[in-house]
């Protein structure tokens, strides 16, 4: 992509309105997964290590698009981008209905891989886009709101799909597997799986419409600043790699502990309270306090950022919080150790609209392959939720958030030293 300095607009409330409607599809089309997990293990009857598949395809996807996702926008833009990403995330969603007609789960995990890919571009693209609209010092209030979209609508997509999955009759199927014969079975389980399909037009048409509706908008076309692009142009050529700037490959780790770490605290809750002893119809609301959690510490770097402290200096907070809360919860038990968990929705929130402006600083023309190199950190939800897992075997669930510490600790390194740029040429 030709970078050509260009003023930022004059208002950026509008553009602000139109990626805050994208944020809001990151969440719902991602927060998806915690209700399709038990809804594609019934109806294709899978293993528990089977159904994980949904996450393990959906992240997964990031880091195989993300470099693809540079490229896309070096060609056409961030704003064709955006477009382009929604069409792709279309053509996934549309996968669930041959998906649902043959209970092919392995066509289903084409199509999260398909939406999750889409979403490796709209996040590469969104992102900088956001960092770049305003001041640099203010880029984590600015995507502090943007979470404030996506959390809202992790909250509503578990609801609005609800309405269409009759989990309860699911259950109820699963469990009279030895009373029905196996052509009754069948049928049934078959019904469950097209209860998906009216859902998922519904998401293909909106997505469709999305991505004509950005594509034709007036967005406007938002550059690096002019002294980001001659500093980025005046390097020597090594420096014209992403790999010879260490803010933005130590910030590609610290991304892929922090979302693993993210996707731990939101999606291991309920089975964290079914182990506790707490009914699952209770448990299913406990990754919305993960979220509420998340919300208020977007509220907070909303008022607080850059006003009172800067954005690094709220990413060192949030890891160090990260970290006592992780001390908490296996130093305790019962609901004491739950409700810190869901706290770590608190130590979350502010780390990823803080290291994206840190790791994009000075990078100019650089910046759509630093972005790309960034959102293949989104990965770490594919990785480190399965860790858990197989360590909760071993050692138990309390005492498997302890594969939390370490991340919240490189994140800690993060925001004291490896986010400081050097323009010190390599031997």
């Amino acid at each position: 992509m030709k970078i050509i300095p260009t003023q930022q607009p004059s208002s950026t409330l509008g553009p602000m309105i139109i990626i805050g409607s994208l944020f809001f599809i990151f969440g719902f089309v991602t927060w998806l997964n915690s209700l399709l997990i038990p809804y594609l293990k019934i109806a294709c009857e899978l293993s528990e290590t089977q159904s994980y598949l949904v996450t393990f395809a959906f992240y997964i996807s990031y880091l195989v698009m993300a470099p693809i996702s540079a490229k896309v926008l070096k060609r056409y833009g961030f704003k064709k981008g955006m477009g382009i990403s929604l069409a792709i995330m279309a053509l996934g969603a549309a996968l669930f209905i041959p998906a649902a007609f043959l209970r092919a789960y392995e066509l289903f995990l084409l199509g999260l891989f398909t939406i999750g890919g889409g979403l490796a571009i709209l996040q590469t693209a969104s992102n900088p886009y956001i960092t770049i609209l305003g001041p640099v010092e203010s880029a984590a209030k600015r995507i502090s709101i943007m979470g404030i979209f996506n959390k809202l609508a992790g909250a509503a997509a578990p609801i609005v799909l609800g309405f269409f999955l009759n989990l309860d009759e699911a259950d109820k199927i699963a469990s009279q597997v030895n009373s029905l014969s196996k052509s009754e079975h069948k049928a049934a389980l078959d019904a469950v799986a097209l209860q998906v399909v009216h859902p998922y037009m519904g998401i293909v048409l909106v997505l469709a419409i999305l991505a004509y509706f950005i594509i034709k908008s007036n967005l406007p076309e938002v550059e690096p600043p002019e002294e980001e692009v001659e500093d980025s142009l005046s390097e020597a050529p090594e420096r014209n790699s992403i790999w010879a700037h260490r803010q933005i490959v130590l910030g590609f780790i610290a991304l892929f502990m922090y979302v693993g770490v993210e996707v731990i605290a939101g999606d291991t809750i309920i089975a964290y309270g079914k182990s506790l002893g707490i009914p699952l119809s209770q448990a299913k609301f406990f990754t919305g306090l993960t979220m509420s959690a998340m919300i208020s510490g977007y509220l907070i770097g909303i008022w607080a950022i850059p006003r009172f402290i800067a954005q690094e200096v709220a990413l060192k907070w949030c890891a160090i919080l990260g970290m006592i809360f992780t001390v908490i919860i296996v130093s305790t038990t019962g609901m004491v150790s739950l409700a810190f968990v869901a706290m770590l929705g608190l130590a979350n929130s502010l780390v990823w609209p803080a290291i994206w402006p840190l790791a994009l600083r000075g990078m100019g023309r650089l910046t759509p392959s630093a972005s790309g190199l960034l959102v293949m950190g989104i990965a770490g939800g594919a990785v480190l939720p399965l860790a858990y897992g197989q360590l909760s075997q071993l050692i138990g669930n309390t005492q498997a958030y302890w594969i939390v510490f370490p991340s919240y600790l490189f994140v800690l390194y993060y925001a004291t030293l490896g986010h400081r740029t050097s323009h010190k040429q390599r031997p």
